[in-house]
């Protein structure tokens, strides 16, 4: 059983940044790590993931050049750095794990955090 707890969530301004933490208690050995968002009204997107050894990550679109994964195995926690915000990324992060195939789809992560709210304001 894996337990995860997000953190560092808030309300920002338009172009600040932010560090999203997850926590992890238990076996994630060779998993991903994924992070999602869900604003009010919309579904849950995939926003990024990491795999296991570092050496792969991807992104939506939206956040290509702004967002960037990272975790450390030896301490079992992840990280989303989220530069340059926008109104349009306010939402309830995730972070999940697992060995999703593909890596976007949240139905494929075994495991899921509580949430933390990211608001951006104009």
């Amino acid at each position: 059983q894996v337990h995860l707890v997000e953190s560092g969530g808030g309300v920002v301004q338009v172009g600040d940044s932010l560090t999203l933490s997850c926590a992890a208690s238990g076996d994630t050995f060779g998993t991903t790590m994924g992070w999602f968002r869900q604003a009010p009204g919309k579904e849950r997107e995939f926003v990024s993931a990491i795999a296991w050894n570092n050496a792969h990550t991807f992104f939506h679109d939206s956040v290509k050049g702004r967002f960037t994964p990272s975790r450390d195995n030896a301490k079992n926690t992840g990280a989303l750095q989220m530069n340059s915000l926008r109104p349009e990324d306010t939402a309830v992060y995730y972070c999940a794990v697992g060995w999703p195939s593909p890596y976007s789809d949240s139905r494929e992560y075994d495991y899921w955090g509580q949430g933390t709210q990211v608001t951006v304001s104009s």
